[in-house]
Parts: C-alpha cells; structure tokens; sequence
C-alpha cells in the first residue's frame, strides 16, 4: 500500500508501504479517516536529510478513525471485533505503569512509548496496524472526520479544559483559532464559558464566532492583554487556554489573566518567559496539557454526542492521499480550519 512521509523542507513523498499484518495484541484499521494536525507541521517544516534513506521513513498521521480490519492472538471480542467503527489513541505504552493503567500512555514511566506518527507507521495510509488498547470506539452517529478530530485536534481541546475545570461563569480566552482552537471555543461555549477568541487571521475569526465564540480579537491591529481587560472591566480573564505555540500569545495570557486566573499551554514551539512577580501578585496558575487520556477521549466523544455537536463544520478541506502534496500546501498557510485525508 502507499503512504505518505515528511521530508522536510516542506516536502513529501508517497512511498510503498507492506500490508500490515496484526501480531498478538494487535490489531489492523482500514483508514477511513485522518487528520491533519498542527503538530504535523514541525516534521514538514523540519531541515531535509538528505542522508536519510526513503525506506526509513516514518507514514505520517495521529488522527486515525476507522473500522478494525483484522485481529491478532490475544485480542478478546470485548476489546476489538472486525467491522467495529473505531477512534485510535495514537501513544501506545509499557501498559503496566501507573501512568498507562489510568490511561496516560503518552506519559509511560519506563518511556517505551509507541508514538503513531512519530516511531511507528501512522494514517496517512489505506491500513494501520495499532495494539489493541489504543481504540477507543467511534459512536455510530460520529462522522469517520468527527472521530479523527477528538482523536487529537479536539481531543487535545478538550483535555485543556479539564485540567482549566471551568465550572459555566468564566471568561476564556482562546488564543489561536486553527483546529484546536476552534475546537475549545465549541466545547467551552458549550459548556457554559463566555469565550473571547483571539487569531492573526479575520477568517478564521469568523469561524470562532460560528464555534460560539462571544467576542473576537485580531492580534495584529491590537494590544491583546489590554483588551482582554478593558473586555472584562479591568480585572482580566479567568482562563486563558494557547493553542499557537506563540510567546507572544503566551505572554499575552499571561499578562491579561485576573486573580486567581488560570492559564493552559497546549501549543508546541514556543519558550516563555515568566515574570514570577507578576505571577505571585495575581497567584496565576500556569499549566500545560498534553493531548488526552484514552478515558478523556472517550469522555469528549461522549460529550459531542449528548450535545449533537457538529464537528463536521471543522473540516474545510477533504482530501485525497494523492493530493498530499497540495493538501499540506494548504494547511502550511494555516489560514484554512481542518483538513483530513478520506479513503
């Protein structure tokens, strides 16, 4: 089968890939949809090695949904039949440690992590072969697309907001309004939040506005942090949750959260620098938030589905593998919402 890999330097390749066969605990998913994510665009970006061999490389993509195609030994009916409609949580661990039993893998103490995507073949091909405790199962009313956002894009969105536990009266401020930002104006409106979108880009703005968003901010006509507190009568915002990977955006948040605020980084490339005072005036709480647990992948499916969200309105572009090369052109420019490779 083919698949698609990132060369670097913004350049891809569609290489021949063996069928997967599932081993023991394993099982194989025939692709019927994956994501496009933010992350992807670090190994697009990355410098080209050219000493690297072809036949080396990792098939990208961590958004997988799907239907089980084949089971491996060891793999009992409860946990995986073929023809089961499937979402894969794309870190696989040692199992066993504290961290893989309460459904972290991504943080396995022995750090034997399997990253799809990053050290084993991920989506962006026909079939990928995953062990058995990565699928978390893909409601039948939940779109292929819908299943590969809360695989990652919304998912992350949404582990966000359970580490911020926001309780329906705060003010959030999302910084970036790509996937996962869009994704946490939805489920913050939704869960009650007034939330003021911030982006660089006026279209993805009125997207945010369409996702629930309250008020918007364009970053680059405007002082943010200042607006933000005019916005909320001098006092700052309750919650901030960075999307983008900026400082700036990051200093922004942290400069416009009130007293007692919280701020949640999930964007991944920028450094921040902290001005500890100012932090211990407003007793500001600062966190990060890696993706999601398997159970808060589950958790947020779950809440799409009792909401009837449309997650399908994330998508802008569909895609076919063949059309890679175009496909990540596109999303480079980050002036899109979401794209997916559909089979």
């Amino acid at each position: 089968m083919k698949g698609i890999v990132f060369l670097g330097d913004r350049r891809l390749a569609s290489i021949e890939v063996e069928d997967p066969t599932p081993g023991y605990g394993e099982v194989v998913v025939e692709i019927k949809a994956s994501g496009m994510c933010g992350s992807d665009l670090h190994p697009y970006r990355a410098p080209y090695d050219p000493n690297r061999p072809l036949e080396s490389r990792i098939v990208g993509g961590h958004e997988p949904s799907g239907i089980v195609a084949a089971i491996g030994l060891g793999v009992p009916p409860p946990v995986a039949k073929v023809g089961d409609r499937v979402m894969i949580h794309h870190y696989h661990g040692c199992t066993v440690c504290r961290h893989c039993r309460t459904g972290w893998p991504q943080l396995c103490e022995p750090v034997t992590r399997t990253t799809y995507s990053a050290n084993a073949h991920g989506a962006h091909a026909s079939y990928m072969k995953v062990a058995a405790d990565t699928l978390v199962p893909l409601h039948d009313t939940l779109s292929f697309e819908a299943g590969a956002a809360i695989a990652c894009g919304t998912g992350t969105a949404w582990g966000a907001l359970e580490r911020l536990q926001p309780r329906g009266h705060e003010t959030i401020a999302v910084f970036g309004q790509g996937p996962v930002g869009l994704s946490a104006t939805l489920l913050a409106s939704t869960r009650g939040s007034r939330v003021i979108a911030i982006d660089l880009d006026d279209d993805r703005l009125t997207l945010a506005k369409r996702f629930g968003a309250d008020e918007t901010i364009n970053a680059r006509n405007a002082d943010v942090a200042e607006v933000l507190r005019e916005m909320t009568d001098g006092q700052g915002v309750e919650m901030v949750v960075e999307t983008a990977g900026s400082p700036q955006a990051a200093a922004a948040g942290l400069k416009a959260a009130a007293v007692w605020g919280k701020v949640c980084m999930v964007g991944i490339g920028g450094k921040v620098t902290v001005d500890t005072q100012a932090m211990l005036d407003r007793q500001v709480t600062v966190m990060t938030s890696y993706t999601m647990s398997t159970v808060d992948q589950k958790a947020c499916a779950n809440f799409v589905v009792s909401r009837n969200l449309d997650l399908d309105r994330l998508f802008t572009h569909r895609w076919h593998l063949d059309q890679a090369e175009e496909a990540y052109q596109v999303f480079d420019a980050q002036a899109s919402g979401k794209g997916a490779f559909i089979f």
